[in-house]
């Protein structure tokens, strides 16, 4: 098959006509599109798809005139009269037509090719021919639904959690108090706020005893048509509808960005708890009545023109009686903290404010106060202690985002809690969406905790959930990328306090290095590890080791230890040292794991000086053909290259099966012996935690100091013709063997060799007289 792309597809569908239709059935009525755009783009390429290829094989091959007898006998279907239309009954709705533009004639060949990928040439694929014909005229006809049926799917089925009710009904509330705030700005004539109106709020009594929920806003209310139109009519958002008209007369965006209706299906959510409904409400408008509203969801409303209404809208729920725990002021003010805190209106349950805590994240950076930040973070983590740091983010472009995150001064992974959640909520418009979004951040970012708003979310019908997940992810890279810079900039602006955000968290930036290829380069550059070099900070980042590399150096260089002291007394570290070689000491176990994740940092490549002999430096070649080789002046006396071979076979016979190759080797200067080609200590210490059976005993390859005094000494005690002799060069081989496993950290158990150092040092004093009094 052949692939059709975005861009063509766009291109041509401009040209398609789209179709829709309304359904009027019973008291309620419901408003929704009669195709849904993903089947007409569907239906649109796959013509697309055929008319190409026949464009295409025209274009290449065109067709002989056909016969005059054959054209006479079957016309074209541009040749046939048209068909007379149906008429439209009274009763019918009558459906209109667009003006059907034939893609076909204006599909131009750099569309086609736009549309269809020519990756698959080859003409494969069956060829479709419908031979069937229209004979009789077309009867246009609506769809129908149940409406009680229709209605028990919206209220009933859309959402996983029945509490939800609460929240959809606070966001009607909320987008109600925004109109008429907006009303009273622009129409002040008609929408003054009286002196004995009530002020802009939401309010929730709930009275278990009588099974009653009662929620009250003084927003814009709504007119008998109104409440026909948004109560009655299911899918009819009247939010949608004012912001319409809003963007038509282009005004009002601050009271778009906080509406938050978008489906019109949210009230329904109420009858999952409710046997009957009222809805009292009055418009703001002056000299507007009241109306009484009711329905017990059965197919049917009333509507009643009622007096001592105030200007707004009250909703009264009985409750069903396996519904009461939502008549319980606990659990209303839970879930009221857990999704509508942040609305911009005060909530009162009760007579007592609810939502205490402002929404910060869309206040000014520089209007958010630091006792501001505390409480916040203390509400959103339930934490008790103040953040670390705080990044506080908006911007409009690609998406509109505003996001509040924080830094915690510790985290319950490193106390063997298991591994945290995500703590960063996704919200739309100041309503919560998810609590602890798992795909706003990547998972080496689950320290965060914060909030995210974004309000170019699309939203399922339920708003419980996103629909578009090309569009999280690009949320996510937005926010992912301002977290890094933002920890970048931290680092530079306060070293030391980001060396503290370093040893509590620098484990998740290290697992983002080895699970997260694409921001791999952009998380190791705020790692931070100790090196060699004199005078370095404690904790020093790549970047400032190749500041500090030398002209022509062409690695960076790194070691595996317990401590930056061991590191500096290793042998492996003796080449490096002369000649002035900076490495970077790892001496965290998961580090090496890491550093073989990250291969490359910029243009040099990480490598391990227990396997990387220094002489191969570009920095040490330059230096070589500058300089020349220099002899040691201190150690003159070495072993020859005969005395080397037969030492290596002495060791080889006492070491058996223990040892693979022995060499002399020139890269030591102060230590005997060192193994070589070993695997990592590290590595095979993380490898035992995580339970991987060990194979066999690995034999090691040992290289030798040639100039070393132990090394000539044993090549002496080697050549004695004396067994006594021979036995202890024997033990001292074994020993050095023992000290170079223990130098790479591979040594699992050193009580192993305590009865050899006691027999070693008891020879050693053998020639020592016993005591004067023995």
């Amino acid at each position: 098959m052949q692939r059709y792309t975005k861009l063509g597809v766009r291109r041509v569908l401009s040209s398609l006509p789209k179709s829709g239709g309304a359904v009027v059935n019973s008291a309620f009525s419901t408003n929704c599109s009669l195709y849904r755009d993903s089947s007409a783009k569907d239906s649109a390429i796959s013509s697309l798809y055929t008319t190409s290829r026949r464009l295409k094989t025209e274009k290449k091959s065109p067709k002989k005139p056909a016969p005059a007898k054959e054209a006479e006998k079957k016309p074209t279907p541009s040749e046939e009269p048209a068909k007379k239309p149906t008429p439209v009954s009274e009763t019918q709705t009558p459906v209109e037509k667009e003006p059907v533009q034939d893609s076909t004639e204006k599909a131009t060949d750099e569309n086609l090719d736009a549309v269809v990928d020519p990756v698959d040439a080859k003409e494969t694929e069956p060829e479709i021919v419908e031979t069937e014909k229209v004979s009789g005229p077309a009867d246009e006809m609506t769809f129908k639904a149940e409406t009680k049926q229709l209605l028990d799917i919206v209220a009933c089925s859309l959402y996983t959690d029945k509490e939800v009710f609460i929240r959809e009904l606070i966001s009607n509330a909320s987008d109600a108090l925004e109109k008429r705030r907006h009303m009273e700005l622009s129409d002040p004539d008609n929408y003054a706020r009286a002196s004995d109106d009530a002020e802009a709020g939401v309010s929730i009594v709930v009275n278990q005893a009588k099974n009653k929920f009662v929620l009250t806003d003084t927003g814009i209310g709504m007119t008998k048509q109104e409440l026909v139109d948004c109560l009655g009519t299911i899918c009819s958002s009247g939010s949608k509808a004012f912001l319409n008209k809003l963007k038509e007369k282009g005004e009002g965006s601050k009271t778009m960005e906080s509406i938050i209706g978008q489906f019109g299906v949210g009230f329904y959510s109420a009858f999952m708890v409710a046997k009957s409904i009222k809805v009292y409400s009055r418009s703001a408008a002056k000299g507007s009545p009241g109306y009484l509203w009711e329905s017990d969801g059965n197919g049917s409303y009333k509507i009643m023109e009622c007096e001592g209404v105030a200007k707004g809208t009250k909703i009264v729920l009985e409750m069903k009686d396996t519904e009461l725990a939502f008549c319980t002021p606990q659990v209303v003010e839970r879930i009221i903290k857990k999704y509508s805190n942040f609305i911009s209106f005060k909530i009162h349950l009760n007579g007592n404010s609810v939502n205490t805590v402002e929404a910060l994240w869309r206040k000014a950076k520089d209007q958010v106060t630091a006792e501001e930040h505390n409480a916040f973070y203390k509400f959103i983590s339930g934490a008790y202690d103040t953040p670390m740091y705080h990044l506080h983010y908006s911007v409009d472009a690609p998406l509109m985002i505003h996001s509040l995150l924080y830094i915690p001064q510790t985290h319950s992974e490193k106390f063997g809690g298991g591994r945290q959640e995500c703590a960063v909520n996704l919200y739309c418009r100041k309503v919560l969406i998810q609590a602890k979004a798992k795909n706003v951040l990547p998972e080496w970012l689950r320290f965060l905790k914060g909030a995210v708003d974004c309000e170019d979310l699309p939203l399922n019908i339920s708003r419980e959930h996103t629909q578009d997940s090309a569009l999280i992810r690009k949320l996510s890279t937005v926010i992912t990328k301002r977290v890094l810079k933002w920890l970048d900039e931290e680092s530079r602006k306060n070293p030391e306090q980001y060396e503290k955000f370093v040893k509590e968290f620098g484990n998740f930036l290290k697992e983002g290095v080895c699970t997260d290829q694409v921001y791999k380069p952009d998380i190791a550059k705020l790692l931070r590890f100790e090196s060699t070099a004199d005078g370095a900070s404690k904790l020093n980042s790549l970047d400032s080791y190749i500041d500090r590399m030398q002209p022509s150096q062409t690695n960076i260089y790194y070691i595996s230890a317990p401590s930056k002291d061991i590191a500096l007394n290793s042998p492996y570290f003796e080449q490096y040292k002369e000649h002035n070689l900076e490495v970077v000491v790892l001496t965290e176990q998961i580090d090496e794991f890491v550093v073989q994740h990250l291969e490359n940092y910029r243009k040099y490549k990480l490598q391990n000086i227990e396997t990387f002999d220094a002489t191969l430096d570009g920095a040490v070649q330059a230096k070589k053909k500058t300089e020349g080789d220099k002899k040691d002046p201190v150690m003159e006396a070495s072993l020859n290259e005969t005395q080397c071979s037969a030492l290596a076979d002495f060791m080889t016979k006492r070491l058996l099966g223990r040892v693979g190759v022995i060499k002399s080797t020139t890269r030591l200067s102060t230590s005997p012996i060192v193994l070589m080609d070993h695997e990592s200590a590290q590595i095979r210490k993380l490898m035992k935690m995580m339970g991987t059976k060990e194979g066999p005993a690995p034999k090691y390859n040992i290289h030798f100091n040639p100039k070393h005094e132990l090394i000539r000494k044993l090549y002496t005690l080697s050549q004695s013709t004396d067994s006594s002799d021979i036995e202890l060069g024997g033990l001292l081989a074994e020993q050095l063997f023992d000290n170079a496993v223990i130098s790479a950290g591979l040594l699992d158990d050193p009580r192993s060799i305590v009865n050899r150092l006691n027999t070693m040092m008891t020879k050693m004093v053998q020639k020592i007289p016993e005591p004067s009094n023995m």
